[in-house]
This record gives C-alpha cells, sequence and structure tokens, in this order.
C-alpha cells in the first residue's frame, strides 16, 4: 500500500512539474514570438532621392536590418552593380539565381553587399536580401548610400 502512495505521489508531482514547465515555456515562447519585430522595407537613399527596398524574410537580412543605419561608399563593378565589402559577416543560404533583375539587393559571399542596377544573368550564388522597384541606372562611378529603417 505504501508503495502504492508513492507512485501515485511520484506521478501526480511529476505530472504538475511538467505542466508548470509547459506553461512557463509557452509564456516564454509568446513574449519572444511579440516581441521580434519583422521589418519588411527600409530605406535606400541615393543621391538625396529615396527608395524602398522590400525585404526578404531571412536570417541574412535580419542581420543587416541589426547593422543599420549604414553610410556607404559603394563601388562599381562590371557596369550592372554597386557593392561594399561589410566589415561583419552575415549568415548566408545561397542560391544560384541563374538571372539578376535590376534592383536586386544581394549578399555575394559573407560580407559583400551588392545593388544590381541592370538586368543580366549570372553564372554565380548570391544570398537574396531584397529587391528595389523603380531604381534608375546609377552610372560609372562609385557612390555614396544610405540605408535605414
Amino acid at each position: 500500500m505504501k508503495k502504492t502512495i508513492i507512485v501515485l505521489l511520484i506521478v501526480l508531482m511529476t505530472g504538475c512539474s511538467f505542466k508548470t514547465n509547459l506553461t512557463v515555456n509557452e509564456s516564454i515562447s509568446n513574449k519572444v514570438e511579440s516581441s521580434s519585430e519583422v521589418i519588411t522595407t527600409m530605406k535606400v537613399i541615393i543621391d538625396e532621392k529615396e527608395y524602398t527596398a522590400n525585404l526578404e524574410n531571412n536570417e541574412t537580412t535580419k542581420a543587416l536590418v541589426d547593422l543599420l543605419p549604414l553610410n556607404l561608399n559603394m563601388n562599381e563593378l562590371n557596369g550592372n552593380e554597386k557593392y561594399f565589402n561589410l566589415d561583419n559577416n552575415l549568415p548566408t543560404n545561397e542560391i544560384y539565381p541563374k538571372h539578376i533583375n535590376k534592383g536586386d539587393i544581394m549578399l555575394y559571399g559573407k560580407n559583400c553587399l551588392v545593388i544590381f542596377y541592370e538586368s543580366f544573368d549570372t553564372p554565380y550564388s548570391y544570398t537574396k536580401i531584397g529587391h528595389i522597384d523603380n531604381l534608375p541606372n546609377l552610372g560609372s562611378d562609385n557612390i555614396s548610400i544610405m540605408i535605414t529603417k
């Protein structure tokens, strides 16, 4: 009889403990979900003109947004892109897009931020960050840009 009561008490205590932990974990999870804000756009200012970049929902984009605001002197490359090597490596999820669209914002490697101002086919891999609609040709010179939330 004593053994049955002890086993019953252990089962009841374990069940109560499990339920309490589950409630605490659910509460923590709900707080994390409600406090983490997903940024879907950012401002890109080029030559005093503001553009809106629509962002991908991925770890690379979140890490870039955490670095904002950024003032960058972007270098010209190949007559179709501007790039800047960030001081920080960002998480990657590279794909081979085969085609780059004008306005695409990508990460090349782990730290090279690229804004494409011409469409073209490519054999290279990138991590997609976002896209700027109506981006003009940015010319053959290096440019200064500001990126903010």
